[in-house]
């Protein structure tokens, strides 16, 4: 098996793979706050708000900490949860981040954030979640899906976050009008959202050569999933798809993004798609190797299946 060089200092070279850690921990003291509309509904809009401001204030302190054990670690890239502000596009108990009562001291915890992030490097995505569908037929969901990745962007302006990941969503009888309808709503979204926003392949309904094309005609990257892409395969092969991923990412001078995964119950089950809690080296695409990406690993155990799969795909001298 190839080799994946670390400098001393346990950082990996940006020539060669930077992985990532989705959202939560498995054994690190570091817990994010949600809420519910519920929960929030019977309160006076001064005590909403007073609540949601400390929630904020309590998940940016955590990404602080996160983004230090991350670099200590030598960890490359952390995809937030996207519900860092909670409810802040729920239309009944929604807010303007201004509304915040304690906006300011927000406001400086994102912009040591961002400086942080700069100053070593992280790479931060955002991935929200599978409601936010540019290619509904229904105009509600699109609005709200609208509403919901320009908080997305809001966020990711103030933290320094590259990547706002979705997928096209569902086929609805009809793939090729489903992704014309994206296409037709993508022009709505700011400068600040298309900037940032990439496409996925999923493992019901688009296969990286269903999004592929798309990602051309929008003038936006393609995030290449290969457990999806093994779950639902299409006529590309795992090369020629990393060929083309990496292509366009590179077209437009950015470092391409993946995902990986292993199956909870192996590939020879009739259920491959749940993810395991550790990622088998074995599934770590050949392609793959050597090449200066970001690797997401969507794995149960979290920042020990990172550290896990690290050690293994790379020198033990290096730790």
């Amino acid at each position: 098996m190839q080799e994946i060089t670390v400098p001393p200092n346990g950082r990996p070279s940006r020539s060669t793979i930077r992985f990532g850690l989705c959202c939560l921990f498995a054994a690190q003291p570091i817990k994010f706050r949600q809420t519910t509309a519920q929960a929030l509904a019977p309160l006076p809009r001064e005590q909403q708000l007073e609540r949601l401001s400390a929630i904020c204030q309590h998940n940016l302190q955590q990404v602080s900490q996160a983004m230090r054990y991350l670099v200590e670690q030598g960890i490359g890239a952390f995809r937030l949860m996207s519900p860092l502000f909670p409810r802040h596009s729920q239309p009944q108990v929604g807010y303007a981040l201004a509304d915040l009562p304690e906006i300011e001291a927000i406001y400086h915890q994102c912009q040591a954030i961002r400086h942080f992030q700069g100053q070593h490097d992280l790479r931060l995505s955002l991935h929200p979640d599978q409601f936010n569908v540019l290619a509904s037929p229904h105009p509600q969901v699109v609005a709200n899906t609208l509403r919901e990745l320009e908080c997305q962007g809001e966020l990711a302006e103030l933290l320094g976050v590259e990547v706002i990941n979705i997928h096209v969503g569902g086929a609805y009888g009809d793939k090729q009008a489903a992704m014309g309808r994206l296409q037709t709503n993508f022009p709505r979204l700011s400068t600040r959202v298309r900037s940032r926003l990439t496409l996925e392949n999923d493992d019901v309904s688009y296969t990286p050569a269903d999004v592929l094309p798309l990602c051309r005609q929008l003038g936006i990257p393609f995030v290449y999933d290969v457990h999806h892409h093994r779950c639902l395969p299409d006529g590309l092969s795992c090369e020629r798809a990393t060929e083309e991923w990496l292509a366009l990412w590179q077209a437009l001078g950015r470092e391409p993004y993946g995902h990986l995964s292993s199956p909870k119950h192996g590939w020879a089950s009739a259920k491959p798609r749940p993810h395991a809690d550790y990622i088998d080296p074995a599934d770590f695409p050949d392609p793959w190797r050597g090449q200066a990406i970001t690797v997401d690993l969507e794995a149960k155990a979290k920042e020990l299946a990172v550290r896990r799969l690290m050690t293994e795909l790379m020198p033990q001298s290096a730790f």
